[in-house]
This record gives structure tokens, sequence and C-alpha cells, in this order.
């Protein structure tokens, strides 16, 4: 079966880790690389147990568009957006024997070395991955 396990930040996340000062303090450079270090070895776990499928981090919220309707027109607005609201940040396909091992996988997160006051804050959604549409009804 397969997982999606999903993170989340915000734009004042993002600002944090590129250095930036906001209401919160910049992360340093040390806390940055270790985290990339934390990512690379977990991928590389899931790569050699042959359950990693895909994983992704993805760009800002500032770079994010988002595209919905009004009156039976499309709208598309750029970010972005309230400086605290979360967006997905990046995520995990993992192929695995069942819920429980892509919940074990995606606790490992917690270990991902940050300032505390984001681990603080920090989750993770895990989600089976539909293959087909009988699954949406079961």
């Amino acid at each position: 079966m397969k997982y999606m396990i999903l993170t989340y930040a915000s734009q004042q996340d993002y600002d944090g880790m590129a250095g930036k000062a906001t209401d919160k303090p910049a992360w340093t450079a040390e806390d940055f690389a270790a985290m990339g270090a934390f990512m690379e070895k977990l991928n590389g776990d899931l790569v050699e147990s042959g359950e990693l499928v895909e994983t992704r981090a993805l760009a800002a919220p500032v770079l994010t568009r988002r595209l919905g309707s009004k009156d039976g027109a499309s709208v598309v607005t750029d970010g972005p957006y309230a400086e605290t609201q979360e967006v997905l940040a990046g995520y995990w396909i993992v192929e695995c024997e069942s819920f429980d091992r892509a919940t074990e996988i995606a606790s490992r997160l917690a270990d991902t070395p940050a300032p505390e006051f984001v681990r603080a804050t920090a989750y993770a959604d895990i989600r089976p991955i539909v293959e087909s549409g009988a699954e949406l009804v079961e």
C-alpha cells in the first residue's frame, strides 16, 4: 500500500530557515545544515529499505499561486498568504506494509533537528493513497 506523509510550514517558517528574523528567531546556518543532513539520512534509509517512492520539498508560499472560482470565473491569487498560514511544505510517498509502518516512518520526523519553537508546533499527516475510484467509497 502507498501512503503520503505531508509536512507543513508557513512563509514565516521559510523566512526563518533562510536566516531572516521574523517575530521568531532566524535559523542559524548550523540549524539548517543539521535539518538537511537529517532529511538526507531519512531519505537514504527509505531508499535502502525499498519503501521510498518519491519525496519533495516545496518552494516557499510566496511562490505559490492559488486557483479558485468566483461567480463561475477562475480566480488566481498569488502568495504569500497570511504570514502564519500553514501550507504544504513537503511530502514523502512511501510504499510499505501497513498504515502502522507509514506512521512509524513519519514519527521519525519528530527527531528533525530544528529550533525548539519550530519543533513545538511541527506535525505531519499520513494518508493512504487511493489507487482506484472504488477505494473512495469503501
